[in-house]
């Protein structure tokens, strides 16, 4: 019998939230229900965390599910993992809601293959800036672990995007720890699909604990985050529309071109702004220069960041992680945010919520067609077409 995707089941609970979720996991390997983990991983140095694929049982203790940052994507480390097709190994990745629906994304361009894949996701309180982590990172695992704990899911201390993201529950995984519950509650399983439900059952959990409780938590939490996320909408909207405030917004671009480099979406090999093709000769510059009398260096920044917004913006999922990598702090994560939530609203597509669901730029439906024929008449023609 498949897990009840009203109920959750209780699992073994130790005195840190981390804790209960490795436990969870080392059972699993333990019980050869999956072949192995990819977590994030504390690195020697003690300020950062890297994705590690483990077999081992007993490095499991050395990871942590709930790592306070993201210096990596993980649907980067899924993509270089699956990057050749299906793999023989059954492999459970634990990752936020974020990095799970660009998992999904990126398999809807090939790039990842979900089929041996266990897509493991937990309530997210959001991520610490990278710089902010830097400075104190003993500080920053400290308070994050008393975040989780105390279940505050509406913390300024994380990165702005995370403040108003709506989508920190339940996304597109196979299995999902509950953790946003009531104060006091403890964490619970939820399976997503039927390979959550199958490992369940092998598992021989009960799906009886119910979720009422913590999907009201989550509700209310959603709300709060929604009517942030409008105010800083309003606020970026007038930051990115017209060329003029773009010239603005984009002043200070030094066309590191990082951005493209820790956005998952961007897959490309190569880019052609990075391309032999994106630098003009000599000549070329001194004759703009000559016209204008001036150009500004670096060239084409204006272009750079309205073409990554035209390539991805369909599927942008808002980690945040290209204001991370910003080194002139342009609040590119807010802006590509808008401009997604805009792309998407209009092609009625909501990145990573579904595999099932194909890109819209990638698959066309006879009726679309028609719609866009009738469309290029009315514009030959002068008319506006009626919705």
């Amino acid at each position: 019998m498949g897990a009840d995707p009203h109920c959750g089941a209780e699992i073994s609970v130790e005195k840190e939230t981390g804790k209960t979720i490795l436990n969870f996991l080392k059972h699993m390997l333990n019980q050869k229900l999956i072949d192995g983990l990819l977590m994030p991983v504390m690195v020697p140095s003690g300020d950062s965390y890297a994705w590690i694929l483990m077999k081992d049982s007993t490095l499991v203790d050395r990871a942590n599910p709930l790592a306070p940052v993201m210096p990596v994507q993980g649907a980067k480390a899924l993509k270089s993992l699956t990057r050749k097709g299906k793999s023989d190994m059954t492999v459970a990745a634990v990752m936020r809601p974020c990095e799970v629906k660009a998992a999904v994304e990126l398999s809807k361009l090939s790039q990842v293959n979900l089929d041996q894949l266990i897509l493991v996701s937990y309530d997210c309180p959001g991520a610490i800036p990278l710089e902010m982590y830097s400075q104190d990172p003993a500080g920053k695992e400290s308070h994050f672990r008393s975040m989780i704990e105390g279940k505050q899911f509406e913390e300024d201390s994380v990165k702005p995007v995370c403040q108003f993201c709506t989508d920190f529950s339940v996304p597109a995984s196979d299995l999902h720890f509950a953790l946003a519950g009531e104060e006091g509650s403890k964490p619970v399983i939820v399976s997503c699909s039927e390979k959550g439900s199958s490992l369940m059952d092998k598992m021989g959990l009960k799906t009886s604990h119910d979720l009422t409780p913590w999907e009201n938590r989550v509700e209310e939490i959603r709300k709060a985050k929604s009517k942030k996320r409008e105010e800083i909408y309003k606020t970026v909207q007038h930051m990115v529309e017209g060329f003029d405030n773009l010239l603005d917004t984009f002043s200070d671009c030094i066309g590191c071109h990082n951005c493209q480099s820790a956005c998952p979406i961007c897959y490309c090999r190569q880019c052609y702004f990075d391309s032999k093709e994106a630098r003009p000769e000599a000549r070329f510059l001194l004759e703009q220069a000559e016209k204008r009398g001036g150009i500004s260096f670096p060239q084409d920044k204006i272009l750079f960041h309205v073409g990554r917004m035209s390539h991805m913006s369909l599927s942008c999922v808002s980690c945040g992680l290209c204001s991370d990598a910003c080194p002139v702090s342009i609040p590119v994560a807010r802006i590509f945010s808008y401009v997604g939530s805009q792309t998407q609203k209009a092609f009625e597509y909501d990145a990573g919520k579904t595999a099932g669901e194909a890109l819209p730029m990638k698959e066309y439906k006879m009726d679309e067609l028609q719609e866009i024929h009738e469309m290029i008449k009315s514009a030959e023609s002068g008319e506006v077409p009626h919705e």
